[in-house]
């Protein structure tokens, strides 16, 4: 008989906890949000987007495609920063980078002719 008692309790204080979280007004603006990794995943649960600091100290910003591959890369680190536009196979289309050694920037055209400035 305590056992039952001791199961009705604990399900009436998880239920009136839920009521009382439920019944609070959702926060819709914060003034910071604090994060060591971010992913933005879609309604299917696969990432979209993702921005980390990688084992380097580089932080990277990916966005991806429905199916998951990369479609853009924007990183920067202590030697500079880049960013690369993938094309539909995947390859670099345009590709820029920043660096202590200069700057350079990359256009490749869809025979993979590659134009740089």
């Amino acid at each position: 008989m305590k056992t039952n008692g001791l199961v009705i309790s604990v399900l009436l204080i998880n239920a009136a906890l839920l009521l009382f979280i439920a019944s609070r007004p959702a926060q819709e603006t914060f003034d910071k949000i604090s994060v060591r990794d971010f992913e933005l995943i879609d309604p299917n649960g696969k990432e979209r987007a993702s921005i980390r600091i990688e084992s380097t100290g580089e932080i990277v910003f990916r966005l991806r495609d429905a199916k998951g591959t990369i479609r853009v890369k924007i990183g920067a680190g202590e030697e500079g920063s880049g960013f690369v536009f993938l094309d539909g196979d995947t390859n670099p289309s345009i590709h820029g980078v920043a660096g202590k050694d200069g700057s350079r920037f990359v256009l490749t055209d869809k025979t993979g002719k590659k134009k740089e400035f």
